[in-house]
């Protein structure tokens, strides 16, 4: 592996619970990543800190954020066998995180253990992870190579991996873009519109993709050069790195004669994939703090967004721009026909953007800034100077901060510690040592004040008394739960629950909240000859008969299901036959917890299929980079679509899993909190879960030739989910 190289962002907390950052030039290269306060001289130049990545190394897309005025990139590496040991980097640009995210992940993968002779767990192994080294010692890794996986990740193109009918008809161009609307049953009968269609633009802009991405992201005066709709927008609240709510006013003079100002407050999650496409997704929400406004209608988007696709060695993009909206017309005023003229006419800001590239001949420099993230709504004045003066403050102290640090630094003798919060700078550490007596009154404000934080057992900075009151006043102007997606929903008193038969099974896919199976023909894996043709093929068949599904609900994560008395694992493992069970068990976290588990059996011999056993009985980092999920919607609204896609993925490489072995059954709990990209997602397939058909397939990824072609694990179907249908765990 060549060296990636660069200047990043360090990221820390101190004890106000502000984010403060040092900028340093690191170097990975092989399984050594090295800290320098300079761009080294020559290749012999000691680092300041350095760190060896083996295979329990995991790394999180954080997403933007706003550190000192200036919107950073973050991610986050941290330690599967101590989630404690963190270390959290930002970088100028999504692009510049990714690749450094795919380089650190490909660094992991070249220390995993091989499978073949080493079956011990990660978390059980002695800590071996981001070992910190002083300059004169040289780490090296003393693990065998697994090189299948190595040689075999994200060298897939981002195609679909489900065979499905496309949900677009071209209906028209206009302005150099062609226009579709979203293909109905009633469309091969002949065209019909409904009120509030879906209509998607698609054009082609000669930007890259991630200066396209900065452009539609930015809410500034430089949205005007090329957004003819847009007259003001503001960040309402900032939820995430990857989500946050927005509000936009609308300019009146491109919309029909005689219709009033229009506006809209809307949820925006973004994402980046491997290929470099960016997807931007929308939908209306109700915020308390930013209420219908005086000369002002509110329109609805149902569903919108943005696909940026990179094309052409990425010098042009392939800009896919879609609507689903209703202007709130007054019926008897305006037909539907205009309703449909004018999301069309707000389609055509695809063409306006194409040209403004074309003059700037691929260049474009947003005012993207923090302003973007920072925007606060409905703060009282005095509010916003006593924050603004706290700001001041911790500027002034990391200003002092940096003038006490010293050059030698390096002189001392590193920590005998093996961490990774060893690649922090400690010069900080003597002001991040809280008082005593803040944890006492941090207790009693953190059920009201502290946001939940998904990612494994993120630490919380300690906060002072001052500090405390002024994260209280912010807290009061950009609360969690400011936002609502879905009205308070009414759910049915808990019942008995019979662990693997709570979800009712219906093969004819008529009963609403129900499961069934999917045609495996439906999902495409690696053929024999993948490993020289990298052809798919349809799969045949299954190994596994699904047997059993669960909806629950809980206050808490409901882990190893399987293993509980009176479920259909249990039952089957106290008549002593030859069964053996796989579960899928998705955790949703949040106020309400739910899972959905999925029960899987097989009566031969797991020896029968050597993949299958060493996935068994590996070790939690191979299980990791084998185990994969092909998602499908086959029935949703776009945005749920575009949002979940019909790609295979690796599950361990973008989500904590949580392995549990029975005697007869292996269990994975797949923690969707511990990403937020997944946490984006499935918030808003949460949201339209009612209207969803979801099928899904599972497979343990071949690598090798024996291990070609591969077979899928299990299909499902899930028909029309319901929340208020989940079965509540009894404690």
């Amino acid at each position: 592996m060549d060296a990636m190289e660069g200047w990043l962002y360090l990221i820390r907390s101190n004890r106000f619970g502000l984010q403060y950052s040092r900028r340093r030039y690191f170097i990975l290269k092989e399984n050594s990543l090295k800290s320098f306060k300079n761009l080294p001289i020559d290749d012999d130049e000691e680092p300041i800190r350095s760190a060896a990545i083996d295979s329990c190394i995991r790394v999180i897309d954080n997403g933007r954020e706003s550190i000192h005025r200036k919107v950073v990139f973050i991610f986050t590496l941290y330690n599967t066998a101590n989630h404690n040991d963190q270390l959290k980097l930002g970088a100028d640009s999504s692009e510049d995180a990714a690749r450094w995210i795919h380089s650190l992940q490909d660094a992991a993968a070249k220390e995993n253990p091989n499978p073949a002779t080493n079956f011990v767990s990660c978390s059980k192994r002695k800590w071996l992870t981001f070992r910190i080294c002083t300059p004169s010692k040289r780490t090296s890794s003393k693990h065998s190579v697994d090189w299948t996986v190595f040689s075999s990740m994200r060298t897939e193109a981002m195609k679909s991996d489900v065979i499905a009918p496309s949900p677009w008809k071209i209906f028209g161009c206009q302005n150099g873009l062609r226009l579709f609307k979203e293909a109905k049953d009633w469309d091969s009968r002949g065209g019909h519109w409904d009120d509030h269609p879906a209509i998607m633009a698609v054009g082609v802009v000669d930007g890259t993709s991630e200066a396209i991405f900065r452009c539609l992201m930015s809410l500034g005066s430089s949205r005007s050069e090329w957004d003819f709709c847009f007259y003001r927008g503001s960040v309402v609240e900032h939820l995430d790195g990857h989500t946050d709510i927005i509000h936009k006013q609308l300019y009146s003079d491109w919309l029909p004669w005689g219709m009033r100002r229009r506006d809209l407050l809307l949820r925006r999650y973004w994402r980046r994939e491997d290929d470099g496409t960016y997807v931007i997704l929308y939908h209306s929400v109700f915020h308390k703090k930013c209420r219908p406004q005086r000369g002002y209608v509110r329109a609805c988007l149902k569903s919108g967004g943005y696909v940026v696709t990179p094309i052409n060695q990425g010098k042009q993009s392939l800009v896919r721009h879609m609507l689903s909206i209703d202007w709130k017309f007054w019926k008897m005023y305006l037909r539907p026909s205009s309703a449909r003229s004018t999301t069309i006419r707000m389609l055509e800001r695809v063409a306006a953007l194409r040209e403004m590239f074309k003059s700037k001949a691929g260049n474009f420099s947003s005012d993207y800034s923090c302003g973007d993230l920072m925007r606060d709504i409905g703060l009282p004045q005095i509010v916003k100077e006593d924050v603004k003066a706290e700001v001041e403050d911790h500027e002034k102290i990391v200003k002092i901060q940096e003038v006490k640090f010293t050059e030698d630094q390096s002189e001392r003798p590193p920590s005998q510690t093996s961490s990774l919060m060893g690649l922090n700078d400690a010069d900080d550490e003597f002001f991040d040592v809280p008082e005593p007596t803040d944890y006492d009154q941090l207790e009693n404000w953190a059920s009201e004040l502290i946001p939940e934080l998904h990612a494994p057992n993120m630490h919380q900075p300690k906060l002072s008394s001052t500090a405390i009151f002024v994260k209280k006043l912010h807290d009061l102007a950009v609360q969690k739960k400011g936002y609502m997606d879905l009205q308070e929903l009414v759910r049915e008193d808990s019942i008995a629950c019979s662990y693997g038969s709570t979800l009712q099974c219906d093969p004819s896919c008529s009963m609403l909240c129900s499961w069934t199976t999917t045609d495996p023909s439906t999902f495409l894996i690696r053929g024999e000859n993948y490993l020289n043709d990298h052809q798919k093929i349809k799969a045949k068949g299954t190994l596994m008969q699904m047997v059993g599904a669960d909806w629950l609900r809980s206050d808490k994560r409901e882990d190893d299901l399987a293993g509980r008395p009176g479920g259909v694992v249990q039952e089957y493992a106290a008549l002593g036959g030859p069964e053996f069970f796989f579960i899928v068990n998705i955790q949703v976290p949040g106020s309400t917890t739910y899972n959905l588990a999925l029960y899987y059996m097989m009566k031969t011999p797991l020896e029968e299929n050597p993949l299958l056993h060493r996935f068994v009985n590996g070790d939690d980092t191979y299980r990791n980079s084998r185990f994969k999920l092909i998602p499908y919607i086959s029935k949703g609204s776009w945005i749920v679509k575009q949002s979940v896609g019909k790609k295979a993925c690796l599950v361990g490489q973008a989500l904590a899993i949580n392995y549990f072995r029975g005697k007869n059954y292996l269990e994975l709990g797949v923690d969707v909190g511990s990403s937020t990209v997944a946490r984006g997602v499935v918030s808003l397939v949460l949201g339209y879960l009612n209207n969803l058909v979801i099928e899904m397939a599972f497979l343990i990824q071949g690598n090798t030739p024996d291990e070609l072609p591969e077979v899928l694990l299990g299909t499902c179907r899930l028909n029309h989910l319901d929340a208020s249908k989940s079965v509540l765990v009894q404690p």
